[in-house]
């Protein structure tokens, strides 16, 4: 049986004896401390919802409905490598056309400004590079990179994609309710006759997206790489992330601690909210918008 991910936070939780900044929708505090340059952004899925890909927590967040994949699963069955192939083949083809939107450009335009020293990203869509965006950290890895666990070879998902329509030339089922983490929602007659595909270069089933699951730990040397960023940086620039797993929020406490203005703009409440100098509550692309205007 399947567990569902469970959520150390939920909205309205606030620790005894902290306090937080009330949520405004002008972005005038954010641009006063992101004209001064050095600023790392850290980006959630609610920057990709409008490019048609859901979160997973927000009021329509696919978690209320859906059960991601999680390391242990997807290792220890082949009937769970089945059913994450047969959803993830269909599901990728729809994340593989989503395009850029307003935000993601802003992001790309507020580096090429100068005005960021980093971008680090929870988002596995790979928009962010789409939209111009240079040197961005995937926390959680990207859909685009399959990774065999067993010899480590890497390959680009599209030829994967291309092995597995060969192997399942006859498979037919419609793709709904696209997931943050690339697949869909199908029925076990539809997964029943999906065929799997070996490694190239060992032979081993163990093909995994090269995307950090539930139950998996980010890399080390990459979750170092985001200290470095922050400790480097002026200030920290949270987009569309409710911050409720360790994986974001730990940079939200860091930058903190050192005594760096915290920077949020996202639909909702967040984790990281009573650490927050500045909170933003209304949609990515707009808000970005504003704010590049502000920032002429």
């Amino acid at each position: 049986m399947r567990s569902r991910p469970t959520l150390s936070w939920s909205p309205g939780e606030v620790a005894a004896g902290t306090a937080r900044v009330d949520a405004v929708r002008e972005v005038d505090g954010v641009a006063e401390v992101v004209g001064g340059g050095g600023v790392v952004v850290l980006s959630g899925a609610g920057l990709s919802t409008e490019s048609g890909i859901p979160d997973y927590r927000g009021a329509s967040g696919s978690l209320r409905r859906h059960t991601p994949m999680t390391y242990g699963e997807f290792v220890g069955t082949a009937e769970g490598r089945q059913r994450y192939w047969a959803r993830s083949h269909l599901g990728w083809q729809t994340i593989a056309r989503a395009d850029p939107n307003d935000g993601h450009r802003a992001v790309a335009a507020l580096q090429a400004r100068d005005y960021l020293s980093g971008v680090i990203t929870q988002n596995v869509d790979g928009l962010h590079q789409a939209a111009g965006a240079r040197d961005v950290i995937e926390l959680h890895g990207s859909l685009d990179r399959v990774i065999c666990l067993r010899c480590k070879a890497t390959t680009a998902r599209i030829e994967l994609h291309r092995r597995l329509q060969a192997a399942n030339p006859s498979f037919q089922a419609e793709a709904t309710r696209i997931n943050p983490d690339g697949d869909v929602d199908l029925s076990a007659e539809a997964v029943a006759g999906f065929r799997l595909v070996p490694c190239e270069a060992c032979g081993s089933d163990l093909l995994k997206p090269d995307v950090v699951f539930f139950g998996e730990n980010v890399p080390k040397p990459r979750v170092e790489r985001c200290y470095r960023l922050v400790d480097e940086g002026n200030a920290l620039l949270v987009l569309g992330s409710s911050l409720t797993v360790m994986s974001g929020f730990r940079f939200v406490r860091y930058a903190a601690k050192a005594g760096k203005p915290v920077l949020i703009i996202n639909q909702g409440e967040t984790r990281g909210d009573v650490h927050a100098t500045a909170r933003v509550d209304r949609p990515l692309g707009a808000a970005l918008g504003e704010l590049i205007a502000l920032l002429g």
